[in-house]
């Protein structure tokens, strides 16, 4: 599945993500920013746009409210942040931590999550187009009521996830591994599978296959 690529100025000065707090309003953008360390902190409603962030923390960060467009994170860490009330399109996420985000009644169109550790992340009742979850980990993961289209999870582990009341027909799940996932025949049906899967899925139905 192609989605669409951050949109990005081919040069970007160096700055830093404490910059924020000399705007006005919360915002940064047309920054390459490296090792930052933002922990602990609470800033709502920012926005982020046309950025590179690399090597930096965010851990148990309020977030709250954020608009996120154009933006490639790559080896930083989230984990235990607020992001919920997001709005994240034409993000790319590489090789980032994000243990236990909270993404809930967000967003989301044209992301990548790459080589991303995302157990525990809480999506519940999210809105998401065009999302590709490749070779990351999202043991435990919530994605409760959410409204999900053209969404590909390639190689991923996806062992105690949670589709509770979440449609998954077109979703791909066929290269991705699991011992047992949250969810109904009918938020199942029309769910893109592989022949072992089915197989797992009929023996969590109950069904005796000989």
């Amino acid at each position: 599945m192609k989605i669409d690529k951050p949109k990005l100025p081919r040069e970007l000065p160096l700055g830093k993500f404490q910059d924020i707090y000399s705007e006005e309003d919360p915002h940064l953008h047309g920054l390459e920013v490296e090792k930052s360390f933002f922990d602990h902190e609470t800033i709502d409603r920012v926005q982020l746009y046309g950025m590179v962030i690399k090597n930096s923390t965010f851990q148990h960060t309020q977030f709250r409210h954020i608009d996120i467009t154009d933006v490639h994170f790559e080896n930083c860490d989230l984990s235990n942040a607020n992001l919920s009330n997001a709005s994240i399109h034409r993000v790319t996420f590489s090789n980032c931590k994000l243990l236990g985000v909270q993404l809930a009644e967000s967003r989301f169109g044209n992301v990548l999550f790459d080589h991303c550790f995302l157990s525990m992340c809480n999506f519940g009742e999210s809105k998401m187009e065009k999302l590709h979850f490749k070779d990351s980990n999202l043991t435990h993961a919530d994605f409760y009521h959410c409204a999900m289209k053209k969404t590909l999870y390639e190689r991923c582990d996806l062992d105690g996830v949670s589709f509770d009341r979440t449609a998954l027909k077109g979703i791909d799940i066929s290269s991705s591994d699991f011992q047992s996932l949250t969810v109904s025949p009918d938020e199942l049906r029309g769910c893109i599978v592989s022949e072992r899967q089915a197989l797992t899925f009929a023996a969590m139905l109950g069904l005796d296959i000989k």
